[in-house]
């Protein structure tokens, strides 16, 4: 069983690859746009796919922990897969809105069921210890940006056949999720069968944002952080062609940017382990102002790469303050804390995603970027300041 359980961390990880493998991601504005659809239509649409995930991410999470983490990755492949094939025939706003719903759905069932899965993996295999746990984070951070970078470089060659040839790579992929999760080994968990047993929402809530400090900064601070990373990447495909690159060189753009987030989940645990903690969040907090700030005002190849701090960003906390809240939950309502940490997210970008469409439509990017630069800095005060006073306080904590 221990053998079995052993492959089950490799096979997770192929999961995430194609989960994450997008060839139609580098060019997705251009195809967009391509069905009719203007850059505030697209923030739009992105803003349904958050609704459907804000939806369907915390009752997706509560499934995966009462009814079995494969149950839900099962599920939310075939769902997967059905989103994908759907897309080879939207051709206008209505069903491409079909398509970000399906496609919501599935990502809210996959997205927690898949680290739950890794944890208590490593917990069954007696492989549970904190740098362990922060490895695999680690690792799970490499595949998944890998497999953007990889994808993105595939699909900025399949473009230049046709936008209808990288549509079909990109159902094929995504049914690679469900052969997968075909193979995985559901690992032994605390799990609540009986009804006066089951885990309660009010008692994840509260040990969230009550229990412990660094905890509840964290929980505030990922989807946040994410938010800041996640509202450029929309913007960059728009920024690129403003700086007259063509759609031939979108591709290794995007691999770049991936490459980057890959490199960034790679090596944040070995700066946070030689650095400390307070340097890695005050340096989380300082790469998305210099990003949103250099874009707007650097203009060309020298824009672009300083644009590439932002997915630093994002390559560290996916690894720092992912990991930091996991080592904090319980194995009984860790998919159900990822998927809250995910749903807090989407509700965000469902708020600000339309109104940051509608600026860089009406406004223009410098002045969208500029407004984003400083919303960077009312973060850094408002939340990773509280957070890193948290941290300080540990050592504190321990001594009383």
């Amino acid at each position: 069983m221990r053998r079995k359980l052993h492959k089950n961390i490799n096979i997770i990880y192929g999961l995430a690859f194609f989960h994450s493998f997008l060839v139609i991601v580098p060019v997705i504005v251009p195809f967009f746009i391509s069905k009719g659809l203007s850059l505030a239509d697209i923030f739009y649409l992105q803003a349904v796919f958050a609704t459907a995930v804000v939806v369907f991410e915390a009752p997706s999470g509560y499934f995966a922990d009462v009814f079995g983490r494969k149950t839900a990755l099962l599920i939310g492949s075939v769902i997967h897969g059905l989103g994908y094939l759907i897309l080879n025939f939207a051709d206008d706003l209505t069903s491409l809105i079909v398509f970000e719903v399906i496609v919501g759905i599935a990502a809210s069932l996959i997205s927690g069921a898949d680290l739950a899965l890794l944890y208590d993996t490593q917990k069954a295999t007696n492989s549970a210890a904190e740098n362990e746990h922060s490895k695999a984070i680690a690792h799970l951070g490499f595949f998944k940006s890998s497999a953007e970078g990889l994808g993105a470089l595939l699909g900025g060659a399949l473009v230049l056949w046709s936008f209808e040839l990288m549509v079909i790579v990109q159902s094929a992929a995504a049914w690679m999720c469900l052969l997968l999760a075909l193979f995985v080994i559901e690992p032994p968990y605390k799990k609540s069968e009986a009804e006066a047993n089951r885990i309660q929402i009010t008692e994840i809530l509260r040990h969230l944002f009550t229990s412990d400090p660094v905890l509840r900064n964290v929980v505030i601070a990922i989807p946040l952080y994410s938010l800041a990373t996640f509202h450029v990447a929309w913007l960059m495909q728009p920024y690129w062609e403003a700086q007259g690159i063509s759609l031939a060189m979108f591709g290794l753009l995007w691999f770049s940017q991936s490459l980057v987030v890959a490199a960034a989940a790679r090596f944040s645990f070995v700066i946070e382990r030689r650095q400390g903690a307070v340097f890695s969040l005050v340096l989380m907090g300082v790469l998305p102002i210099a990003g949103h700030f250099g874009m707007a005002w650097v203009q060309g190849w020298p824009g672009i790469l300083i644009g590439l701090l932002l997915f630093a960003c994002r390559g560290m906390n996916q690894v720092i303050l992912v990991n930091a809240m996991n080592r904090r939950v319980p194995s009984e309502f860790r998919a159900t804390a990822n998927s809250f940490s995910s749903f807090l997210f989407r509700l965000a970008f469902i708020t600000t995603g339309p109104v940051v469409g509608y600026l860089a439509e009406a406004k223009g990017l410098e002045t969208t970027l500029k407004l984003l630069g400083l919303s960077s800095i009312l973060l850094f005060v408002l939340v990773m300041v509280p957070l890193i006073k948290s941290v300080r306080a540990i050592p504190q904590q321990v001594a009383a």
